[in-house]
C-alpha cells in the first residue's frame, strides 16, 4: 500500500500537474477503488500549499481499472483563494479516465465545534480479534483479507459466507493498518480515504440478508464522498459505523462515520453502489 501511494512525477505539467502510480495486485484483477481514492487525494494535495489540508472530496468511478497496469493522474488547479483551494483529479489508463474527483482544501481556522456520538455497546477490537479466526470466511475473501494492508474486524460478524439474522441495514467495523506507517499527516489522511472504501457496501447487503458468497451477486461502486473532520492516525484502531438509508433501482446508498477509539469523530463517508443479486 505504501509503495502504490508513493506517486512519482509532478514536474511534468501542461495545463495540469501529472503524476503516475502503480496498483497492487487484486484477486479479481480490478483496481481497488480505495487505492485510487487515496492516490487521487495524494496527487491533489501535492499541488496545494503546505498549510492547506483536504476537508472534502467527491468522486465518481467511471470504469473498472486493470490492477496489472499503472495509472496516470492529472490535477487541475481549479481555484486558490485566501482560505480554500479546489482541485480536480482524474485517473487514467490507456488515456481513458477511470476515476474523476473534485477535492477541497482549507487553511484551517478556529470555529464552531460539535460532533455525533460514537455508537455505544460495540465490542472492543481486542475482544473481536480473539474470535476473528473462528469467523467463517469465503476462500476469495480469505485471500483478500490476507493480502490487505488493512486489518478488519466486524462487530456483528463477517458477511463473507452468510448474513446474520435478523437482517439490519447497519454494521460496525474496526479498521487499522497492519503496521505503523509513520507520522506524516498527509499519508494518514490518504490511508483514511483508502480504508473508507472497505466494507461500506455491506450495510446495503445486510439489509437484505445477502452475503458476499451468494451466487450471482454483483457489486460495483458508483461514487464516493468523504469529509475529513479531525486528524486521526490510520494505524490505530478506528470504528467505522455504517448504515444504508435506501436501496432501489438496482442501487444502494451507504453512509459511514469513522471514530477514534476514544470516540472522536474524524470523518464521514457516503457511497452509492450498483448491486445485482441472482435470484432476488
Amino acid at each position: 500500500m505504501l509503495r502504490v501511494l508513493d506517486l512519482t512525477g509532478g514536474a511534468a505539467r501542461t495545463t495540469e500537474d501529472i503524476f503516475t502510480g502503480d496498483s497492487h495486485p487484486m484477486p479479481g484483477g480490478r483496481v481497488f477503488g480505495g487505492q485510487v481514492l487515496a492516490q487521487a487525494v495524494i496527487a491533489a494535495e501535492r499541488t496545494t500549499d503546505d498549510d492547506r489540508v483536504p476537508h472534502s472530496m467527491h468522486g465518481y468511478f467511471l470504469r473498472p481499472g486493470d490492477a496489472s497496469r499503472g495509472l496516470t493522474f492529472s490535477v487541475d488547479r481549479i481555484h486558490d483563494g485566501r482560505s480554500f483551494s479546489t482541485r480536480r483529479t482524474q485517473a487514467y489508463q490507456d488515456g481513458v479516465p477511470i476515476f474523476s474527483m473534485i477535492a477541497s482544501f482549507e487553511r484551517e481556522t478556529p470555529g464552531l465545534d460539535h460532533q455525533a456520538t460514537m455508537p455505544a455497546d460495540v465490542p472492543d477490537p481486542d475482544e473481536l480479534a480473539a474470535a476473528a479466526d473462528a469467523q467463517a470466511i469465503h476462500p476469495l475473501s480469505q485471500r483478500l483479507l490476507a493480502d490487505s494492508p488493512i486489518e478488519v474486524l466486524h462487530a456483528e460478524g463477517a458477511l463473507y459466507r452468510a448474513a446474520a439474522e435478523p437482517a439490519v441495514a447497519r454494521q460496525n467495523v474496526w479498521v487499522r493498518t497492519r503496521r505503523r506507517i509513520g507520522d506524516d499527516p498527509a499519508l494518514h489522511r490518504a490511508v483514511l480515504a483508502y480504508l473508507s472504501d472497505l466494507t461500506i457496501q455491506e450495510s446495503v447487503l445486510r439489509a437484505h440478508g445477502v452475503a458476499w458468497a451468494d451466487a450471482g451477486l454483483k457489486v460495483a461502486s458508483l461514487d464516493h464522498a468523504m469529509w475529513w473532520h479531525r486528524p486521526a492516525r490510520a494505524d490505530e484502531w478506528l470504528l467505522y459505523s455504517q448504515e444504508s438509508p435506501s436501496a432501489s433501482g438496482g442501487r444502494g446508498l451507504s453512509t459511514g462515520r469513522i471514530f477514534t477509539r476514544d470516540g472522536e469523530l474524524v470523518a464521514t463517508v457516503a457511497q452509492e453502489i450498483m448491486v445485482r443479486t441472482g435470484a432476488r
